[in-house]
């Protein structure tokens, strides 16, 4: 178990994009981190990685956030590796694209359970430790921040059951945050349209990468707000994509 004084994050779909940014980011901090991914030979590589960068110790667990004890084995091992927790980031995520009337019934089950049943139980299961992580740091108490989609905020035809699991997971989140911040726990959203990752590279022949967000943009959002003192809450952040709407991915 690390020093009682180092922050600590449990963060979801670690291994690439924006959660292996965020965790990168954090190791530079010198928080001690738990990642998870469904790749154990990433995870591997990944954990080398942020000790390298400067990480205090880092807890692995490879495990599809589809099956049902996932959110249990991931609490526990962050319970057993660091006692508390200081940000718990929910950046795991799956999608299909479809019209809503083809939508294949097995991918509307994988999707909501993943984008959003996991991620509030993993949210249960690790608010006693947020609770811990927040009294033991009364300047920044502890945050949730769960990745959303601009399609969770504005519909886009294409996405209705993706968009409908990230709305879900943003509004779960805000009633967490009135139930929880009072006692130094924040939760909020970032809500982004298209991120240049290796997800993303499907549609790169009608939007370019190089017009999509950066993940180091993503990342300093969170940074930013891990950086807020408990008293200040956050409510869910959009970022939109230069020279669009702003009511499109």
């Amino acid at each position: 178990m690390t020093n009682s004084s180092t922050r600590t994050a449990l963060v979801t779909g670690a291994s690439r994009g924006i959660g292996r940014g965020i965790a990168t980011r954090l190791a530079r901090h010198g928080w001690g981190l738990t990642v998870t991914a469904r790749n154990a030979d990433h995870l591997t590589e990944l954990a080398e990685e942020l000790r390298t960068a400067g990480a205090p110790h880092v807890a692995r667990l490879a495990v599809d956030l589809a099956a049902d004890d996932a959110a249990d084995r991931l609490a526990e091992l962050h319970r057993h590796a660091f006692g508390a927790m200081s940000a718990l980031v929910l950046n795991a995520g799956v999608g299909t694209v479809s019209r809503a009337a083809d939508f294949p019934a097995h991918r509307m089950a994988k999707t909501l359970q993943v984008n959003l049943v996991t991620s509030m139980r993993l949210t249960q299961r690790a608010l006693p430790l947020l609770r811990k992580g927040a009294a033991a740091d009364p300047r920044h108490g502890a945050s949730i921040i769960g990745l959303s989609s601009i399609t969770g905020v504005h519909a886009d035809a294409g996405y209705s059951v993706y968009g409908a699991s990230k709305a879900a997971l943003l509004r779960y989140l805000e009633a967490v945050h009135q139930e929880e911040s009072a006692v130094g726990v924040r939760a909020t959203s970032i809500a982004p349209g298209y991120v240049a990752t290796d997800m993303t590279s499907w549609i790169a022949d009608r939007v370019p990468a190089a017009s999509m967000i950066a993940v180091e943009d993503v990342v300093e959002v969170v940074d930013m707000v891990l950086r807020l003192s408990r008293t200040a809450g956050v409510a869910p952040i959009v970022m939109t994509r230069a020279g669009t709407s702003g009511f499109q991915a």
